[in-house]
């Protein structure tokens, strides 16, 4: 029996990019043995402001807090983020090439760096070493969502159904949330979820302005239902598994991907624009997610059908696996 792999999972320690490369490692360890260690890059302040092509001594410039990369080396090391960049480049020459280097997202470097890019439709990343996939990879599976719902079962068990799940994002490079807009949201969001005699699941984001969250928490409190502030246990994948509906703000490609991995309708809450042009990649996600029948836009009226699980994690997954074992 070969010996369980070690996978270094290495991100800025971001929720939401450390989940993409957490996601990948325990999707290839269901499949492979393996080891999993989290590895966490953060810079001290002069250099974190460095672009990649700058950062000539990645390791001298590491923060306190920030973990070392030392022998001995792990097989696969998957990483995603701008921070991680400079230790993936320098990855192969420091292990002799013996650890196999994987890249999520657009590096924005010249590919060759890396035995493998994983990076979303949208972002349009070609080469020979690169796998293309519908949003982001992520830590949705089955076990691990049944095991987060037991421990909110009796919060959750007497909602009443339909359980719509409302996931905010909130302001990023191409959009913004101001107050007045969550307001004019989150009267149609709970007009709809009141018309069908439902209850609501709220969970923000770190992105979501704090008025806007406000706002949504007034708005919805009402209704039957449980809102997220921030404070306690996450609640995250028990709404996952216990929602029936999605409703999900157009600029997280992250919570779409995660509710399109039940296989349960979603719908996309619109946001504004921050400048012309902007969103355009998002356009193209959303798009993808229309033409496979997994979302559409919402409409003030909770609709939509089921659909095969998006399982982009597990290709991801298996192509990885596929790929290391022809390199050795």
């Amino acid at each position: 029996m070969p010996l369980p792999l070690t996978i270094w999972a290495v991100s800025d320690g971001r929720a939401g990019i450390e989940n993409q490369v957490l996601g990948l490692a325990e999707a290839v360890a269901r499949i492979s043995p393996a080891k999993i260690i989290k590895k966490r890059v953060r810079y001290t302040g002069l250099y974190d402001r460095l672009p990649s092509a700058l950062k000539f001594f990645p390791d001298q410039m590491l923060a306190k807090g920030s973990d070392a990369f030392e022998e001995p080396w792990p097989d696969i090391w998957i990483a995603a983020g701008r921070a991680t960049i400079p230790h993936s480049i320098r990855m192969h020459r420091r292990s002799k090439g013996q650890t196999f280097v994987v890249q999520l997202q657009d590096p924005r470097h010249d590919l060759k760096a890396f035995d493998l890019v994983i990076a979303p439709e949208h972002d349009h990343v070609q080469g020979s070493n690169t796998l293309s996939i519908i949003g982001s990879t992520n830590r949705i599976e089955a076990t691990k969502l049944s095991n987060a719902h037991k421990v909110w079962r009796n919060r959750l068990r007497n909602l009443p159904k339909p359980r719509v799940c409302v996931l905010v994002g909130g302001r990023s490079k191409a959009y913004d949330l101001n107050a007045a807009h969550a307001e004019i949201m989150a009267a149609e969001v709970r007009a709809a979820i009141a018309q069908a005699n439902g209850s609501v699941l709220l969970t923000v984001s770190r992105r979501t302005p704090l008025d806007a969250r406000l706002v949504l928490e007034d708005a919805l409190k009402g209704l039957p239902g449980i809102i997220y502030d921030g404070q306690g246990d996450n609640p995250y994948f028990a709404f996952l598994k216990a929602a029936d509906h999605f409703l999900v703000t157009e600029d997280s490609v992250n919570m779409a991907t995660e509710a399109a991995a039940t296989g349960k309708p979603i719908q996309i809450l619109s946001l504004e624009r921050r400048t012309l042009g902007s969103g355009e990649k998002f356009e193209d996600f959303h798009e993808t997610l229309r033409a496979k029948g997994i979302s559409h836009p919402f409409n003030g009226t909770l609709s939509g059908k089921p659909y095969p699980p998006l399982d982009e994690t597990r290709r991801a997954a298996e192509y990885l696996l596929e790929m290391h074992r022809s390199k050795k």
